[in-house]
């Protein structure tokens, strides 16, 4: 019987994030769990949409991602909200701490999927706010090209 393959598949996005930033740069980083949370990861039990991401003590964290309790766990103290530790290399946390320092650039999560080896994983961003105006573009850009596909495919 062939294995079930979970290789990078996306359990939840952060579709606010494309939105209201303009995306620059994209790490992985690992994500420390208690308890059933995966469970309730691979439940598709979680939301990125008011979660951010914040460097505080040398350590990169995970603040306002809700993962519900699993459905078949009996935990009655269960935080849905509290803050969850991000996994990165050293090197890679003293490169983007600089950037940002920098006025205007934040840490914003993008998606949390499972890798090859089945590990939890949040896709972060370095991202940069959008003005109004960049997303009236983007919306008039997308439009346009709705516009062109039909063009394209012809009448039905």
């Amino acid at each position: 019987m062939a294995k079930k393959k979970i290789a990078d598949s996306a359990i939840c996005r952060n579709r606010k994030a494309t939105f209201r930033f303009e995306l620059l740069e994209k790490l992985d980083c690992g994500l420390v769990l208690k308890g059933a949370e995966v469970k309730s990861l691979r439940e598709r039990r979680v939301s990125l949409d008011e979660a951010y991401v914040r460097i505080e003590r040398g350590e990169l964290w995970l603040i306002g991602c809700h993962i519900g309790q699993y459905s078949h766990d009996s935990a009655e103290r269960y935080d849905s909200l509290r803050p969850r530790k991000l996994l990165v290399h050293a090197r890679e946390l003293r490169k983007l701490a600089p950037k940002v320092d920098q006025k205007g650039l934040t840490l914003v999560p993008v998606r949390i999927h499972f890798n090859a080896r089945g590990l939890a994983k949040v896709e972060i961003a370095l991202a940069r706010g959008k003005r109004l105006a960049d997303k009236r573009q983007a919306l008039k850009g997308r439009e346009h090209q709705r516009e062109m596909d039909r063009a394209v495919r012809g009448p039905r």
